[in-house]
């Protein structure tokens, strides 16, 4: 076993943390990766509380390992965070936004906080909020983030906040690049596309087989999805993404396409019942090239865990 700060913390047994993505990552797959030895996060999304309730129910019924919650901090709200505290989950997530109002909310409940950043001053100030885990999420992540590479980003996090534990994201889908993350100073990963292609993920199942064929090429960083759903994301944030039929015919019209929103909200909200993904979204990392089947998250817990183990046993042989 991998045996790093994060691992110790929580008293898993991998360090791998399932992305809290919103509409995916369900209390069943939280569950198995928790199941697994990892640390599952719900995906709270924009804070619909009937949906928190029911997926919060079903992870703390379905394992007694550590568990936590992921909740947008500029789409929550107090009760919103009071409600997830009320399930006792051992971890809080925030991302996006200034995390010290609903840290200290967190902290005060004597849960772990992880803030998720995307630059060293976003860091600094989840350090300032009192943040147990930092999260360093480089662009090329599937979802919401900002402009900074993976790479580059995670050793300069690491020396601005140590010696509080940092985890990579970005990019990260198979154990390569969980030794990787731990050889540039991080203590595990953030990994999030490589469990959407899961058995026990939300999505629609053609979404999953469209990232089982997807190449990293076919991703790309857009507003497109955010207008159309009338979100509005603060700067500097948009959304990595399968490119797709919609973001091709309004890349560079997003203007045009805000001025008639109404129309084309109904145009999308129909194609996401249809399962439409030439119109609707399916939010994906440049890591889609590493995804080649859909699989049990419990077994992409531990394969990514053996690989890594293997890969760093290669290292020191280099010695």
């Amino acid at each position: 076993m991998l045996r790093t700060a994060l691992t110790e913390m929580f008293g898993i047994d991998h360090p791998i943390v399932l992305a809290p993505m919103g509409g995916v990552s369900g209390g069943r797959l939280a569950a198995a990766v928790s199941n697994a030895g990892g640390l599952g996060l719900v995906g709270g999304g924009y804070g619909d509380s009937g949906w928190l309730s029911r997926e919060l129910s079903l992870v703390k019924s379905l394992t007694s390992h550590p568990w936590g919650v992921g909740l947008i901090t500029w789409s929550a709200d107090a009760s919103i965070v009071e409600l997830v505290l009320g399930y006792r989950p051992y971890a809080v997530m925030l991302s996006f936004g200034d995390p010290e109002p609903y840290g200290s909310i967190v902290k005060a409940a004597g849960c772990r906080l992880i803030c998720q950043v995307q630059d060293v001053a976003g860091a600094r100030l989840a350090l300032e909020a009192g943040a147990d885990v930092i999260v360093a999420q480089g662009t090329e992540a599937g979802g919401h983030g900002a402009g900074r590479s993976t790479l580059p980003l995670v050793p300069a996090v690491v020396d601005a906040v140590a010696p509080t534990p940092v985890l990579a994201a970005g990019g990260i889908a198979d154990g390569r690049g969980l030794a990787a993350a731990l050889m540039l100073g991080a203590q595990g990963v953030l990994v999030g596309t490589r469990f959407y292609a899961s058995e026990e993920a939300l999505g629609h199942p053609h979404a999953k087989r469209k990232l089982v064929e997807a190449h990293g090429e076919d991703t790309c960083r857009t507003t497109a999805f955010d207008v159309v759903r009338k979100l509005a994301w603060p700067e500097p944030y948009n959304g990595r993404a399968l490119c797709n039929g919609f973001v091709k015919r309004w890349r560079g019209r997003e203007d045009e396409l805000a001025a008639q929103v109404d129309i084309q909200q109904h145009v999308y909200a129909s194609a996401v019942q249809a399962a439409d993904h030439d119109v609707a979204v399916v939010w994906a990392g440049e890591g889609v090239d590493l995804i080649d089947g859909i699989e049990p998250a419990g077994d992409i817990v531990q394969r990514l865990a053996a690989e890594a183990a293997d890969r760093l046993g290669w290292a020191a042989r280099l010695a």
